[in-house]
């Protein structure tokens, strides 16, 4: 079970109300990472990431059409069957690995700073941010990592060295996604990109979204997090 911290100084606007629709996807720059803070914005449709040339502060997101995997519509393909045979997935085994290997300064587009991995690395110790990983031969070849509260699991990056190796992560996660509260989980993606919706993630606006959330806030944690 995880271990709830102390809570936020910080308050997050309530997008939800008849202002809501008045922001646009970067809600607020400032606060801090730390976990209170973190679990609490994720309670309320929120998620931190640097903006470009940030180096103070912190960038707080909520977008306007929100990235959500169904967990009913994840698309396997052929190819991708095969490589699930191939593949040992492994779960909170490598978390820091994970988190590094996203971090790589190498990646295009990347957005790891050393700010973001301290902090979920301390998320993770409380039992609130998780890792999914592809082994092969006794090596982490992909992964990805997220934060879990209740029905919600928020993906913050994946991760691959091998071909399909992040793929298989994301079908580990939803295997263990699909339990008896499959229907009211919320598997948040952030945004919809070309690569994340041939995966199968769709975009619904921000108040549907805030109102998946609600639900999904009230299911247990999935059994092997609880």
């Amino acid at each position: 079970m995880p271990v709830v911290p102390p809570p936020s100084p910080w308050s997050f606007p309530d997008l939800s109300g008849p202002d809501g629709d008045s922001f646009d996807d970067l809600v607020g720059v400032g606060a801090d990472l730390e976990p209170g803070t973190l679990i609490d914005a994720y309670s309320r449709g929120f998620f931190p990431m640097p903006a470009d040339g940030q180096d103070e502060g912190m960038s707080w997101w909520s977008p306007e059409q929100r990235g959500v995997l169904p967990l009913d519509r994840l698309v396997v393909s052929q190819s991708l069957r095969k490589s699930v045979k191939r593949y040992e997935v492994r779960v909170d085994t490598a978390f820091s690995q994970v988190v590094a290997s996203c971090a790589d300064p190498a990646r295009d587009g990347g957005w790891i700073d050393p700010r973001i991995q301290d902090a979920y690395s301390v998320l993770h110790e409380l039992g609130w941010a998780h890792s999914v990983e592809s082994w092969l031969d006794g090596r982490l070849v992909g992964g990805l990592y997220g934060v879990a509260i209740g029905g919600l699991f928020a993906g913050e990056s994946m991760f691959h060295v091998e071909r399909d190796a992040s793929k298989v992560a994301l079908v580990g996660l939803v295997d263990l996604l699909r339990d008896e509260y499959a229907e009211e989980r919320l598997l948040d993606a952030q945004w919809q990109t070309p690569h994340l919706a041939s995966l199968g993630v769709v975009e619904i606006p921000r108040r549907e979204y805030l109102a998946r959330l609600e639900r999904a806030l009230a299911v247990p944690l999935p059994k092997p997090w609880a």
